[in-house]
């Protein structure tokens, strides 16, 4: 017996592979809020002096604050420059922001060289939440280099693109 899917020259991206295996850690500002309303800048300071940040080594760190406060802009640059040297990447928002942008990420990061010219089916189903986004991206990472693009699964997809034939 034949197999149509697997003669078929299709190449199956499953989007899933580049989601975010590891946690998102948050840093949250409303801990060193004086009253949980004002951020004091000597305190704050002398806060961040004592703060254990190698808890996020080799994390995806989302700086956020929990608290209806105005938090100045040096704040969360001051944050970043002391978590950075530990962190995988730091990112503002909480955490399903902060997964939604590693994610993102990953997708650009895809090198492309292995779908030139090629047929390439993006999964369409599984178990992990992809957003509008990720497909997105994927797309106009694919458009330049595949031969086609289609969404859905190896027995049943739908044409996004086709490369237009060479006169």
């Amino acid at each position: 017996m034949t197999n149509k899917v697997a003669e078929s020259g299709l190449v199956t991206l499953d989007l899933e592979v580049y989601y975010p295996k590891s946690g998102i850690e948050l840093f949250d500002l409303k801990k060193f809020l004086f009253m949980g309303l004002i951020l004091k800048e000597k305190d704050y300071r002398e806060a961040l002096k004592l703060y254990d940040f190698s808890i996020y080594q080799n994390q995806y760190v989302g700086i956020t604050c929990s608290a209806d406060a105005i938090i100045p802009m040096w704040a969360f640059m001051l944050a970043t420059s002391y978590i950075q040297p530990f962190a995988k990447e730091v990112f503002f928002g909480d955490e399903a922001t902060v997964k939604q942008k590693v994610f993102l990420h990953n997708i650009v990061s895809i090198a492309t060289d292995q779908y030139y010219d090629k047929r390439v089916v993006i999964k369409g189903c599984g178990e992990l939440p992809i957003s509008e986004s990720a497909y997105i991206a994927i797309t106009q990472i694919l458009r330049p280099v595949a031969k086609s693009i289609m969404f859905g699964e190896p027995c049943s997809t739908v044409p996004i693109y086709k490369k237009p034939k060479e006169i």
